[in-house]
Order: structure tokens, then C-alpha cells, then sequence
């Protein structure tokens, strides 16, 4: 079952967006999440407690929303945030890009002892654009506001050649409701995706695949561990069991080590600015 909501859909079509998305598309990007990624993903942050552009690495704060320089030069955008979200408890505000890549499954704000609230609102994205949640794949139309469950296994694919574009709102406090302003009917229906059972032989190409792992490779060699569930049914987490399973083909204990390592860092456990050695 979805745990994931959609709460609202915007009138995003009367947002002239085009030209700043370009913008975002030029934008550099330190790589702070890398661990977590494959293929072209990357965060640009338009608003945070410091207005500095570089401070891209998400924690709660109790400062003022400030805007980047980044931010400044998306007025549209930043229109489109104040003109339908309240800011009282609006903590950061970023475009997540997301282009023939994907994440790894994984868990928000372990490093924190409260959650926040995320919600994420395509600009820009297409058909083969998805999230998953524990065992559920779907996908969000452009405009559409999502509530997103960051506190189970959850992750996102986009095999598409253009950049998926979603605005993503940090607020401060979980349970509390988000006021959105100005919305407009939903007329389509939730997209969740019916995918087939995998196969053994699937699963068995699959995890002997560690029999060719090298240390040099594990972390490329996860992007199709982590691809697999949004392709066929079974929970995100998952892929972790796979991947230890094709650890231990290697006859490596070091990789058998480091693929439980990883699984830990993405789902279980991680403290603020921890990196993942790979």
C-alpha cells in the first residue's frame, strides 16, 4: 500500500518556468549525495537557512529562510513556492535533477532525531520518471504536490535523456498539516505501476554477477541491484539482500563487509555529514 500522498495539483501551466529550468540545468553541483547516487543526479538548493549556495547538505534549522543566489535567479519558481505554500515552517527549498539515473534505495533523516515533512512537485519530467516506496513503484505528473513517506525504503529512476526537474519543500514538524493555497482538481488518477514477478532466472543472473566484483566496481556494480525492483515486483530494501547475496559469490570478505556497510548507510543507520567510503 502507497503511504505516500498526493495532496494537491498546482496550476503550473501558468508559470512561465522554461527559461529558469534551463538555468537550473547549467547549475553546478558539489556532489555532496553522491554515496546515494548513479547517473546524473544532483541537488540545487534555492533557499536555506544561510543563503549560501554551497550549504547544501539538508539539516533542520531554526533560522530564516534565505535565498541562494541560485534562488534569486528563479523568481518564477520561488513565486510558485510562496504563492501556494505557507513559510512559517519552510526550512529548505531545492530542485532535485534526475537524468538516465537513479538512487539507491533509501531512509531520510536517520541522522536526525525528529522528521520533517518533504513535499516534492515536478517541473519537468516524463513517462519512464518514477519513485518507489517499500514495494510500490508510481509515478508523479508535472504539478502534481506529493507528500513523500521518507521514512521507509523509497528511491527514484528516471531513464529519460531530459533532466526530471522536481521541486522539493523541507518543512519543520511531520505531523502537522501543510496548508497549500490555490490548487486545482485532480483529474487523473494515480499512477501506480503493475510490474511482474522476477523470475529465478532473473534473480540468479543477477546475484551471480558477484562472482566478477571487484572493489574497484561494487558501486557501479549496485546501480542494477538497485534498478531491478522498479522493473519487476519486490521491496526497494530488497536489492540489499541481493547485493550481500552476490557479495559473498566474490568469496571476498571485505565486499561481503562493504555491501552490508552500504546497506546500513542507505536504510539503517548514519550520522549528520558522514560520508560512505566505497
Amino acid at each position: 500500500m502507497l503511504t505516500s500522498q498526493r495532496l494537491a495539483v498546482l496550476p503550473i501551466d501558468s508559470y512561465d518556468l522554461d527559461p529558469e529550468l534551463s538555468v537550473v540545468d547549467r547549475h553546478e553541483y558539489r556532489g555532496e549525495y553522491d554515496a546515494l547516487t548513479f547517473g546524473a543526479w544532483s541537488a540545487h538548493v534555492l533557499a536555506n537557512g544561510s543563503g549560501a549556495d554551497s550549504d547544501d547538505a539538508f539539516r533542520p534549522h531554526d533560522g530564516r529562510l534565505t535565498l541562494t543566489e541560485l534562488g534569486k535567479q528563479l523568481p518564477g519558481i520561488m513565486s510558485l513556492v510562496t504563492g501556494h505554500f505557507p513559510q512559517d515552517r519552510l526550512q529548505w527549498v531545492r530542485i532535485f535533477s534526475l537524468r538516465d539515473g537513479l538512487m539507491a534505495p533509501h531512509v531520510d533523516f536517520l541522522e536526525f532525531t525528529q522528521p520533517g515533512t518533504r513535499l516534492q512537485i515536478p517541473l519537468r519530467t516524463t513517462a519512464e520518471s518514477f519513485h518507489s516506496e517499500n514495494d510500490v513503484v508510481y509515478h508523479i505528473r508535472r504539478g502534481e504536490v506529493w507528500k513523500i513517506h521518507t521514512t521507509v525504503p523509497h528511491s527514484a529512476r528516471s531513464s529519460a535523456g531530459t533532466a526530471r526537474l522536481s521541486l522539493c519543500l523541507d518543512f519543520a514538524d511531520a505531523e502537522e498539516p501543510i496548508a497549500i493555497r490555490d490548487d486545482v482538481p485532480a483529474t487523473e488518477p494515480i499512477r501506480v505501476v503493475d510490474r511482474p514477478e522476477p523470475t529465478e532466472a532473473e534473480l540468479e543472473e543477477l546475484v551471480d554477477s558477484g562472482r566478477t566484483f571487484a572493489p574497484a566496481t561494487m558501486r557501479s556494480d549496485f546501480r542494477r541491484f538497485a534498478a531491478l525492483h522498479f522493473e519487476r515486483r519486490a521491496h526497494a530494501a530488497t536489492a540489499f539482500d541481493w547485493y550481500e547475496e552476490a557479495a559473498r559469490r566474490s568469496g571476498d570478505a571485505g565486499m561481503v563487509a562493504k555491501a552490508r556497510a552500504f546497506r546500513t548507510y542507505c536504510i539503517g543507520k548514519r550520522t549528520f555529514g558522514e560520508t560512505f567510503d566505497w
